[in-house]
C-alpha cells in the first residue's frame, strides 16, 4: 500500500469518528422523527438490519431505517415486489437519503466510513473477479465515487470499476469532492419521481441488466 494511502486512511478514520459523533448528536431530532414516522407507517422494527461485507470482506451488521413492508406471499410463486412494498413515507425517506442516517452508528463503530464503495451483499463476494474484489481494500462508505456518478442507474461493470478507481486514487481532496457532489445527488433524488429498479449482481447476466443492489 502506498504511504500516502496509509496516511490518508489513518487521518480519515479520525475524521470519521469525530464527524459521526457530531452528526449523531446534531441530527438526533431528525433521527427521532424519522424513527417515529417509520414506526407509525410500518410498525416495529424501525431499523433494517443486514449482514454486509466490510473492510477485507469481513461481515458487519448494516443499519438503515425501514422503508418497505415485510414481504407478503400472495401465492406459492408470487411475492410482493419492492415497488408494492415501498410506502409513500418510505419513498420520501429513501429519496432524501434519511434511511441511511443509522449508518452513522456503523461509521462510529468503524464498520464504515463517510466515503468509500457502498457495502453490497455477502452473496456477491464470490462473484467478483480479482480486480473487482479490490473494492474491499477500504472501508465501505455512506457515499462513494460510484454513487455520485449514477447510483442505481449504473451498470454493474461501470459501478465496480468506479469503486476500484476510488481505492487506487483515494485522497482527502477526492473525499471532499465526493461529499460535496453527494449533496447535489441527494437534491436530485428529492426532485426525482419513483425509484430505479435494482437487479442483483450477476457477472453472467447481460451488461444492461447489471444494476446496483440497494
Amino acid at each position: 500500500m502506498k504511504r500516502s494511502h496509509l496516511v490518508h486512511d489513518a487521518v480519515k478514520r479520525a475524521l470519521d469518528l469525530i464527524g459521526a459523533l457530531v452528526l449523531l448528536v446534531a441530527l438526533a431530532p431528525v433521527l427521532a422523527l424519522t424513527a417515529l414516522l417509520v414506526h407509525a407507517t410500518l410498525g416495529s422494527p424501525v431499523l433494517f438490519r443486514q449482514q454486509r461485507p466490510g473492510l477485507g470482506g469481513v461481515p458487519f451488521t448494516l443499519y438503515k431505517f425501514r422503508t418497505m413492508r415485510e414481504t407478503a406471499i400472495r401465492d406459492v410463486e408470487a411475492v410482493a415486489s419492492d415497488a408494492e412494498r415501498l410506502t409513500p413515507i418510505g419513498r420520501a425517506i429513501r429519496a432524501s437519503s434519511l434511511d441511511e442516517l443509522p449508518e452513522l452508528w456503523n461509521i462510529l463503530r468503524g464498520d464504515m466510513s463517510f466515503v468509500g464503495p457502498r457495502p453490497l451483499l455477502m452473496e456477491y463476494l464470490g462473484r467478483y473477479n480479482e480486480v473487482q474484489a479490490r473494492r474491499h481494500e477500504v472501508r465501505p462508505g455512506l457515499t462513494g465515487w460510484a454513487q455520485v456518478h449514477g447510483r442505481n442507474d449504473l451498470e454493474w461493470d461501470r459501478r465496480l470499476a468506479l469503486d476500484v478507481w476510488y481505492v487506487e486514487n483515494r485522497s482527502p481532496l477526492l473525499d471532499l469532492k465526493i461529499l460535496l457532489m453527494t449533496f447535489g445527488t441527494v437534491l436530485k433524488g428529492l426532485a426525482a419521481e419513483g425509484t430505479t429498479a435494482a437487479a442483483p449482481f450477476d457477472p453472467e447476466a447481460p451488461a444492461a441488466s447489471r444494476k446496483e443492489d440497494s
